[in-house]
């Protein structure tokens, strides 16, 4: 910069990754709470993949608690439509159990077994531990009604998480009313909308149907099977949330392509077999003649 008071900025700022106007309000934690750590459930769409995750920040970089993605629900179930909104649902109900049944609380707090598309939050025990408290990190995503970030939020919810919030930004709130519509919001989190729009593309477009819904058919999932297939991804979740590691196989030896540096001892022997060597061929030149 020509000016040398040009302050230059973050680099994730600059990169347009972290927005530190809402990450400060995130990572501030009280003073009279001490080193109580301030929670934080992290939602990330990328084009294939959904990530939530529960984190807290400390001075040497922030710390992950548990994480969730969506390539994880096809052990639940769930094949296809990996980051539609109904998959948001199911990868922050898999983030919620799994973290308390981390903390040892997935019994205490079950939260919402029953999707019936209303508002829902948890309330403290008369006895034991309170909820596990969580803020919602957007990131730099659009918080719009209807945005898939509060699909994963309403799913954490319901799988028993305390996140602070209001219904404005669910799909089927209507603004005008500002009521929400617990029907809509409820097909939303079913998958109804994804039905409704393979039926009508089947109907008039078939050809565009094989081509746009070519996992779906290759799986066998067809419009009328999604009704009974959230559901049971949901139950699934809750009986055993937790994360099976990979046994990891032993990696095969290393090709080298240099000549491996030898020792003295190894050095010592290879000269004394060179010497070796030419002392027979001196003796059998001699022999010849």
């Amino acid at each position: 910069a020509y000016f040398k008071r040009f302050q230059v900025k973050f680099r994730r700022r600059r990169a347009g990754k972290t927005d530190y106007r809402a990450r400060t309000r995130l990572v501030a934690q009280d003073k009279n709470k001490y080193n109580s750590p301030k929670y934080r459930l992290a939602v990330r769409f990328t084009n294939k993949d959904i990530c939530c995750q529960i984190i807290y920040a400390t001075i040497s970089g922030d710390k992950v608690v548990s994480a969730a993605y969506a390539h994880e629900l096809e052990n639940f179930g769930l094949k296809v439509g990996l980051t539609n909104y109904a998959a948001a649902y199911c990868v922050g109900l898999l983030l919620a159990r799994r973290t308390l049944k981390k903390f040892e609380l997935d019994e205490d707090y079950e939260g919402q077994t029953e999707v019936d598309g209303e508002d829902f939050n948890v309330e403290p025990n008369d006895e034991g531990a309170r909820p596990f408290r969580a803020y919602l990190d957007v990131g730099i995503k659009t918080t719009s009604t209807g945005s898939k970030v509060f699909a994963a939020m309403k799913g954490a919810c319901d799988g028993g998480l305390d996140i602070p919030h209001n219904e404005k930004r669910y799909a089927g709130y209507d603004t005008a009313s500002k009521e929400l519509d617990s029907e809509t919001f409820q097909r939303y989190i079913m998958g109804g909308h994804v039905q409704d729009y393979m039926e009508n593309m089947r109907d008039e477009e078939p050809e565009k149907y094989a081509e746009h819904f070519a996992k779906y058919i290759e799986e066998g999932v067809g419009p009328d099977d999604l009704e009974d297939l959230y559901p049971s991804v949901h139950e699934a979740i809750r009986e055993d949330p937790e994360h099976t590691k990979k046994e990891r196989e032993q990696p095969a030896e290393k090709k080298r392509w240099k000549l491996v540096k030898m020792t003295y001892e190894e050095k010592k022997a290879n000269l004394k077999a060179k010497l070796m060597a030419l002392k027979a061929s001196a003796e059998e030149d001699e022999d010849d003649e």
